[in-house]
Protein backbone atom coordinates (compact mmCIF):
# COMPACT_ATOMS: atom_id res chain seq x y z
CA UNK A 1 0.00 0.00 0.00
CA UNK A 2 1.69 3.11 -1.05
CA UNK A 3 1.55 6.40 1.32
CA UNK A 4 1.95 9.72 1.05
CA UNK A 5 2.36 12.04 3.99
CA UNK A 6 2.28 15.90 4.15
CA UNK A 7 3.30 17.19 7.71
CA UNK A 8 5.06 20.43 8.04
CA UNK A 9 5.98 19.50 11.61
CA UNK A 10 9.08 17.50 11.62
CA UNK A 11 9.15 15.07 14.44
CA UNK A 12 5.57 14.46 13.95
CA UNK A 13 6.42 13.42 10.20
CA UNK A 14 9.35 11.38 11.65
CA UNK A 15 6.60 9.59 14.12
CA UNK A 16 4.25 8.59 11.65
CA UNK A 17 6.76 7.30 9.31
CA UNK A 18 8.25 5.23 12.16
CA UNK A 19 5.18 3.51 12.81
CA UNK A 20 4.48 2.73 9.40
CA UNK A 21 7.41 1.37 7.99
CA UNK A 22 6.74 -0.86 10.56
CA UNK A 23 4.20 -2.18 9.05
CA UNK A 24 5.50 -4.98 5.99
CA UNK A 25 2.73 -4.05 3.06
CA UNK A 26 2.73 0.20 3.74
CA UNK A 27 5.44 1.73 1.60
CA UNK A 28 5.87 5.49 2.13
CA UNK A 29 6.36 7.07 -1.76
CA UNK A 30 6.77 10.31 -0.41
CA UNK A 31 7.18 12.87 2.64
CA UNK A 32 6.32 16.84 1.86
CA UNK A 33 6.08 19.75 4.11
CA UNK A 34 4.14 21.73 1.91
CA UNK A 35 0.84 21.54 0.03
CA UNK A 36 2.58 22.27 -2.80
CA UNK A 37 5.59 19.56 -3.08
CA UNK A 38 2.43 17.42 -1.90
CA UNK A 39 0.30 17.79 -4.91
CA UNK A 40 3.55 17.21 -7.02
CA UNK A 41 4.06 13.80 -5.53
CA UNK A 42 0.28 12.99 -5.46
CA UNK A 43 0.56 13.48 -9.00
CA UNK A 44 4.22 11.73 -10.07
CA UNK A 45 3.34 8.57 -7.44
CA UNK A 46 -0.05 8.60 -7.19
CA UNK A 47 -0.56 7.14 -3.37
CA UNK A 48 -3.06 4.90 -2.31
CA UNK A 49 -3.87 6.77 0.94
CA UNK A 50 -2.54 10.56 1.55
CA UNK A 51 -1.84 11.88 5.36
CA UNK A 52 -2.31 15.48 5.31
CA UNK A 53 -1.87 17.93 7.94
CA UNK A 54 -4.88 20.02 9.00
CA UNK A 55 -2.31 23.16 8.72
CA UNK A 56 0.47 23.48 6.68
CA UNK A 57 2.66 26.44 5.73
CA UNK A 58 0.31 29.55 4.11
CA UNK A 59 -2.95 26.97 3.36
CA UNK A 60 -5.47 24.57 4.72
CA UNK A 61 -6.26 21.07 4.35
CA UNK A 62 -9.70 21.73 2.93
CA UNK A 63 -8.54 23.77 0.55
CA UNK A 64 -5.89 21.09 -0.33
CA UNK A 65 -8.38 18.08 0.00
CA UNK A 66 -10.24 20.19 -2.83
CA UNK A 67 -7.54 20.87 -5.00
CA UNK A 68 -6.59 16.64 -4.62
CA UNK A 69 -10.17 15.54 -5.45
CA UNK A 70 -10.70 17.82 -8.55
CA UNK A 71 -7.68 16.29 -10.11
CA UNK A 72 -8.54 12.88 -8.76
CA UNK A 73 -11.63 12.02 -7.94
CA UNK A 74 -11.22 8.84 -6.25
CA UNK A 75 -8.15 10.37 -3.69
CA UNK A 76 -7.99 9.08 -0.72
CA UNK A 77 -7.74 11.03 2.25
CA UNK A 78 -6.87 11.43 5.98
CA UNK A 79 -6.43 14.82 7.60
CA UNK A 80 -4.27 15.00 10.77
CA UNK A 81 -5.64 17.48 13.46
CA UNK A 82 -4.31 19.04 16.57
CA UNK A 83 -7.84 18.85 17.72
CA UNK A 84 -11.39 18.73 17.14
CA UNK A 85 -13.42 21.97 15.96
CA UNK A 86 -16.79 20.47 13.97
CA UNK A 87 -16.46 23.51 11.45
CA UNK A 88 -13.08 22.50 10.35
CA UNK A 89 -14.16 18.32 10.37
CA UNK A 90 -18.01 18.91 8.77
CA UNK A 91 -15.85 21.20 5.91
CA UNK A 92 -12.96 18.40 5.10
CA UNK A 93 -15.44 16.15 4.97
CA UNK A 94 -17.98 17.77 2.73
CA UNK A 95 -15.00 18.49 0.16
CA UNK A 96 -14.33 14.58 0.62
CA UNK A 97 -11.53 13.99 2.71
CA UNK A 98 -12.58 9.78 3.84
CA UNK A 99 -10.72 10.13 7.68
CA UNK A 100 -10.21 12.83 9.92
CA UNK A 101 -7.86 11.84 13.29
CA UNK A 102 -6.16 13.70 15.72
CA UNK A 103 -2.73 13.94 15.80
CA UNK A 104 -2.21 11.86 19.36
CA UNK A 105 -3.86 9.00 18.04
CA UNK A 106 -2.56 5.53 18.80
CA UNK A 107 -0.27 3.96 16.33
CA UNK A 108 -2.82 0.78 16.09
CA UNK A 109 -5.26 3.34 15.40
CA UNK A 110 -2.89 5.17 12.62
CA UNK A 111 -2.64 1.89 11.30
CA UNK A 112 -6.35 0.96 11.32
CA UNK A 113 -7.59 4.11 9.96
CA UNK A 114 -5.31 3.81 6.99
CA UNK A 115 -6.11 0.45 5.79
CA UNK A 116 -9.98 1.36 6.49
CA UNK A 117 -9.58 4.52 3.95
CA UNK A 118 -7.37 2.13 1.43
CA UNK A 119 -10.38 0.48 1.06
CA UNK A 120 -12.99 3.64 0.14
CA UNK A 121 -14.53 3.73 3.65
CA UNK A 122 -14.62 6.88 6.27
CA UNK A 123 -12.90 6.29 9.53
CA UNK A 124 -14.62 8.86 11.97
CA UNK A 125 -12.90 8.41 15.39
CA UNK A 126 -15.34 8.27 18.75
CA UNK A 127 -14.00 11.84 19.76
CA UNK A 128 -14.63 13.06 16.61
CA UNK A 129 -18.12 11.64 15.87
CA UNK A 130 -19.14 12.97 19.85
CA UNK A 131 -18.08 16.51 18.26
CA UNK A 132 -20.00 16.53 15.22
CA UNK A 133 -22.66 14.66 16.83
CA UNK A 134 -22.96 18.05 19.43
CA UNK A 135 -23.20 20.60 17.07
CA UNK A 136 -25.67 18.30 14.50
CA UNK A 137 -29.01 20.46 14.01
CA UNK A 138 -27.30 23.70 14.29
CA UNK A 139 -28.38 25.87 12.30
CA UNK A 140 -25.20 27.16 9.94
CA UNK A 141 -23.65 30.24 9.12
CA UNK A 142 -24.22 32.00 5.75
CA UNK A 143 -21.41 32.74 3.74
CA UNK A 144 -21.90 36.46 4.75
CA UNK A 145 -22.32 35.74 8.43
CA UNK A 146 -19.05 33.75 8.00
CA UNK A 147 -17.34 36.69 6.85
CA UNK A 148 -18.53 38.93 9.38
CA UNK A 149 -17.39 36.36 12.00
CA UNK A 150 -13.89 36.21 10.52
CA UNK A 151 -14.05 39.69 10.71
CA UNK A 152 -15.31 39.87 14.74
CA UNK A 153 -12.75 37.58 15.49
CA UNK A 154 -10.28 39.75 14.01
CA UNK A 155 -11.53 42.87 16.28
CA UNK A 156 -13.18 44.94 13.64
CA UNK A 157 -15.81 47.26 14.98
CA UNK A 158 -19.10 47.75 13.47
CA UNK A 159 -18.37 50.56 11.62
CA UNK A 160 -14.77 48.85 10.33
CA UNK A 161 -16.80 46.18 8.70
CA UNK A 162 -19.68 48.08 7.02
CA UNK A 163 -16.84 49.96 5.30
CA UNK A 164 -14.64 47.08 4.81
CA UNK A 165 -17.95 45.28 3.02
CA UNK A 166 -19.66 48.49 1.78
CA UNK A 167 -22.86 47.49 4.03
CA UNK A 168 -25.14 49.75 6.38
CA UNK A 169 -24.03 49.14 9.87
CA UNK A 170 -27.78 47.85 10.56
CA UNK A 171 -26.82 45.16 8.14
CA UNK A 172 -23.56 44.54 10.31
CA UNK A 173 -26.14 44.39 13.51
CA UNK A 174 -28.25 42.11 11.78
CA UNK A 175 -25.21 39.88 11.07
CA UNK A 176 -24.30 39.85 14.40
CA UNK A 177 -27.41 39.11 15.86
CA UNK A 178 -27.85 36.04 13.33
CA UNK A 179 -24.30 34.93 14.14
CA UNK A 180 -25.07 34.89 18.15
CA UNK A 181 -28.62 33.51 17.88
CA UNK A 182 -26.49 30.33 16.05
CA UNK A 183 -23.75 30.15 17.75
CA UNK A 184 -26.00 29.89 21.25
CA UNK A 185 -23.74 33.31 22.67
CA UNK A 186 -24.41 36.45 23.97
CA UNK A 187 -21.16 38.78 23.19
CA UNK A 188 -18.26 38.98 20.69
CA UNK A 189 -15.84 37.84 23.55
CA UNK A 190 -17.81 34.51 23.52
CA UNK A 191 -18.83 34.90 19.61
CA UNK A 192 -14.77 35.10 19.27
CA UNK A 193 -13.81 31.83 21.65
CA UNK A 194 -16.56 29.74 20.05
CA UNK A 195 -15.77 30.22 16.49
CA UNK A 196 -11.83 29.39 17.33
CA UNK A 197 -12.97 26.39 19.63
CA UNK A 198 -15.22 25.22 16.63
CA UNK A 199 -12.70 25.70 13.92
CA UNK A 200 -15.59 28.03 12.09
CA UNK A 201 -12.62 30.43 11.14
CA UNK A 202 -9.05 30.11 10.23
CA UNK A 203 -6.53 31.70 12.01
CA UNK A 204 -3.28 30.67 9.75
CA UNK A 205 -4.67 32.54 6.59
Amino acid sequence: MKILIIENETLIRIGIRTILLAESDFEIVGEAETSEEGFRFFQERKPDVVLMSLRLKMTCAIDDVKTFRNHSPNAKIIILAPRAGDGEISKALKEGALGYVLKDISPAELVKAIRIVANGKKYIPTEIAEVLTEHLGMEELTPSEQIVLRMLVGAMSNKEISFALDISENTVKTHIKNIFDKLDVSDRTAATTTAIRRGLVRMDV
